[in-house]
């Protein structure tokens, strides 16, 4: 098998293919109708200093979800129909999903990045995958069943819950053996409560490692999928609108970046003034080679992260290419009785009780008018329930000075819910 993974030669050499490859970009970008008069005034060959390419302006979801489809098409696609292999849809749980056209070059490229994951986690060819991201238009599951094989790995394409059912799927495991599970942390975790109930421990399973993406990955979730599955858990990075970006080494230290396909900056939240270093800061993704089709500029991805040099796996990987950390902050967040709770941080708590499966929390106006949280709760089986919810109700009062209704379900009750879903809707508001 030839290279698969294709890495550059040294950071030097990565910063000659940046040079080049943003300057294609930049050009790229000129032929789409919502960035031509925007680039004006800036200089192709002085895009490698900042103050230079600090001119283009940021682009981000909130201007991409004012327009249809067509208006989309029109404003950023600057290519055919007939050069298009295929559309990617955005990844967010809320709001109105995009869909991008990949050309056959994006394409190719694309698949180049997915395999780069397997080479940073160190996943030999060989290894068997049992793929649970949903397979459909969203690139997640299907790119990741058809990246491996260019790394030798071979895939069960079992797809998410909504299509295989979870039971199903743990069948699958006991009986075909895979030794790597990839698929997003809420399903893991939601398969793991399953298999409690079930009185099947996944420790006992040939799942060595587990690769997860498309949603945040907190030390709390790391820690329950270690300890419910006994397994390695590596954390990768991406989004439609760009790729995989990147991954983990075995140090679990930070996520390196193909900083050769995907030009990186930070940037403060507020005054947007470059950082590019250790303080958090709001993430900005050009993508260099899979923008054939879209060609974005400057991509606020969303993500608070600081930037790190090198880390701490010593392979190749940590050797050429900058890591990020992520903040683990985001927008996400509800208010209730005037206190304001993120669900990071509300989700965190909670996945570190080891007696706590899964949960749920729904916001609703009682028949008073007054609003109540409603926590929603599986327990870890053999757990007492009146002890498990007791505790949790003071510990929650204490950390986050709110008081919450409970309800305690059989276990899977929530993964019937969760399954009709690409992300795992644990905040719900039903007030009115």
């Amino acid at each position: 098998m030839s290279d698969p993974f294709q890495l550059p030669a040294s950071r030097d050499d990565i910063r000659a293919i940046q040079s080049r490859r943003k300057r294609a970009a930049f050009g790229r970008a000129r032929q789409a109708k919502w960035y031509r008069d925007k680039l004006d005034g800036i200089d192709p060959d002085r895009l490698d200093e900042p103050e230079e390419w600090a001119k283009i302006p940021i682009l981000d979801k909130d201007i991409l979800r004012q327009w249809s489809h067509r208006e989309f098409m029109d404003r950023l696609c600057i290519v055919d129909n007939t050069d298009i292999a295929e559309y990617w849809r955005s990844g967010g749980s809320t709001g109105k999903p995009v869909f991008y056209p990949r050309t056959f070059a994006d394409v190719d490229y694309g698949m180049l990045s997915w395999r780069r994951a397997w080479g940073v986690t160190q996943t030999p060819p060989g290894e068997l995958a049992h793929i649970c991201f949903p397979i459909g238009v969203h690139p997640a599951g299907q790119v990741w069943a058809r990246g491996a094989h260019g790394a030798g790995v071979g895939v069960l394409w079992a797809g998410a819950g909504n299509a295989m059912p979870t039971r199903v799927q743990l069948e699958l495991i006991a009986n075909i053996r895979p030794t790597v599970l990839v698929g997003m942390p809420s399903f893991a975790l939601h398969m793991a409560n399953i298999a409690d109930a079930e009185g099947i421990d996944l420790r006992a399973s040939t799942i060595s490692r587990i690769i997860t993406a498309a949603e945040a990955l907190s030390d709390a979730k790391r820690e329950k999928l270690s300890r419910d599955w006994g397994a390695e858990v590596f954390d990768v990075f991406g989004m439609s609108e760009a790729g995989l970006m990147g991954g983990e080494g075995h140090a679990h230290d930070g996520i390196h970046i193909w900083t050769d396909m995907y030009f990186i900056e930070t940037v403060d939240e507020r005054t947007l003034e470059p950082l590019n270093d250790e303080r958090p800061g709001m993430l900005l993704v050009t993508p260099l080679v899979t923008g054939h089709a879209t060609p974005f500029l400057r991509w606020n991805s969303g993500d608070i992260v600081s930037l790190h040099d090198g880390g701490a796996t010593g392979h190749r990987y940590a050797e050429l290419f900058p890591m990020i950390r992520h903040a683990h902050r985001t927008a996400g967040f509800f208010k209730v009785r005037g206190i304001n709770v993120n669900h990071t941080d509300f989700e965190d708590f909670i996945f570190a009780d080891p007696k706590v499966n899964d949960f749920q929390v729904v916001l609703k106006t009682a028949d008073s008018g007054l609003e109540d949280v409603l926590l929603r709760l599986e327990l870890k089986r053999g757990s007492d329930a009146a002890e498990a919810v007791e505790g949790l109700r003071n510990e929650i009062r204490q950390a986050f000075e709110l008081a919450v209704a409970t309800e305690v379900l059989p276990s899977g009750e929530l993964g019937k819910d969760f399954e009709k879903f690409m992300k795992a809707p644990r905040f719900v508001d039903r007030r009115v």
